[in-house]
């Protein structure tokens, strides 16, 4: 398998209001030589203007205007880099508990989250808020970024510290892999360079930790999952008979000769082709998007899946989710809702609020009240017809989905199957 497939990393950043995240990634990109000239010189301009002696590196990210007045940030601002080892898409994340929505909607992609806290004040509820929420979204790689360590004299006792108390609540939690770097975004210790205030630290610096994390066994390659997208039917010359089910692979390996079976029919084939572009391939695994053609001419539409005969996702019409609500209206118990899944579209409603989460301590709260904005906790679903799910932990395309209200067509809430 070509291991440039792998090569682009998306990671995702959280921590309290003024944890240092913009000024993290600005002296990341700035450091790195990511930014143009011309971009350079009008934060220049602006830090003189604000009479700063430094050049502000939070500017290169608060790219609002009402985040550069209050100086913090309130929406999700995406970010582009390349190194010669890798490309970056960096999603940075609002602190404030009012902003939870817009962590989910930055993380639910991301292969890796950084996780900022201050030295000096080590961990704080926002941590804990922001490690639940990494941990919900099933991010593969934790990153504890511990800055501000020039505050601290850059003492190792404060850094052990800080690692022991968040090791200590994130046992609680399934993550998988959790690494510790002490920095100083500002002065740029342990960022893109190697500290030389912090001796002590023998690990390597945040952009090196970056650039070889081993990324290739995030994606699951056991279970293939083809949801299809459309049906390719040619009307020219050459093409009469010809039909393909395009969609992008969201697991798994397929090659030509596989037997798969597309459901919900339940109608079995063998793989005839597989096309990339004008490109006639002999395997392909997620997350391409390809053609595929059968051997057979079975009814196949938008929304339908190709599986293997022996691993088939469950058909369920009741399922229970972890509902993130994005929307300022609150949710409705057993209203219709839209419901996205994959390719597929649908109706359904919420039959049961099992629980809530408090997101003050991260306990589960029996409540039938219903979910306000940012508000996340766990209920039934129930669709109109049978849907192909898998969990979340096992599959994060198969095993998400997005509520729609179908009066204003609005993006209600978005969900992982448990």
């Amino acid at each position: 398998m070509d291991i440039a497939s792998n090569q682009l990393l998306r990671f995702t950043t959280a921590g309290s209001v003024d944890d240092g995240k913009s000024t993290l990634i600005g002296r990341l990109l700035y450091d790195s030589k990511s930014i143009f000239e011309d971009q350079i010189n009008a934060v220049q301009a602006s830090s003189t203007q604000k009479g700063l002696e430094n050049i502000d590196l939070a500017m290169f990210t608060d790219g609002l205007r009402d985040e550069r007045e209050q100086g913090i940030t309130i929406d999700v601002a995406y970010r582009y880099f390349t190194t010669p080892k890798r490309k970056f898409i960096i999603a940075d994340t609002p602190g404030h508990i009012q902003y939870t929505r817009n962590m989910v909607t930055g993380a639910s992609t991301a292969n890796v989250a950084l996780i900022l806290i201050d030295a000096r004040h080590g961990v704080v509820e926002q941590t804990r808020r922001h490690a639940f929420i990494a941990s919900l979204l099933n991010i593969p790689h934790i990153v504890v970024c511990i800055n501000k360590m020039d505050l601290v004299e850059y003492k190792e006792e404060v850094f052990q510290q800080v690692v022991s108390d968040f090791e200590h609540f994130a046992s609680k939690m399934l993550i998988q892999d959790i690494s510790f770097i002490p920095m100083s975004a500002l002065n740029g210790d342990n960022v893109v360079h190697r500290s030389e205030n912090m001796p002590w630290y023998l690990g390597a610096p945040l952009l090196y930790t970056l650039e070889h994390m081993h990324i290739g066994s995030d994606l699951n390659k056991l279970d293939l999952r083809l949801p299809v997208q459309t049906v390719i039917r040619p009307q020219r010359e050459g093409f009469t008979d010809y039909r393909g089910y395009a969609g992008r692979l969201a697991s798994g390996v397929i090659r030509i000769g596989d037997a798969v079976v597309a459901l919900p029919s339940g109608f079995s084939s063998k793989v005839a082709s597989i096309q990339l572009g004008e490109k006639e391939l002999e395997e392909a695994f997620a997350p391409m998007s390809v053609v595929v053609t059968l051997e057979d001419d079975i009814d196949i539409a938008r929304g339908d899946m190709l599986v293997r005969p022996n691993n088939q996702p469950e058909a369920v019409q009741e399922f229970d989710v972890m509902l993130c609500w994005l929307h300022t209206n609150p949710s409705v118990l057993r209203k219709k809702y839209k419901i996205m899944h994959c390719n597929n579209e649908q109706t359904c409603m919420i039959k049961e609020k099992v629980y809530q989460i408090n997101m003050e301590n991260l306990s589960r709260e029996k409540t039938t009240d219903p979910f306000e904005v940012n508000e996340i906790g766990r209920v039934t679903l129930k669709t109109s017809k049978p849907m192909l799910v898998d969990t979340y932990r096992e599959n994060r395309i198969t095993g998400s989905i997005i509520l729609v209200d179908e009066q204003t067509h609005e993006t209600v809430a978005a969900g992982m199957v448990v």
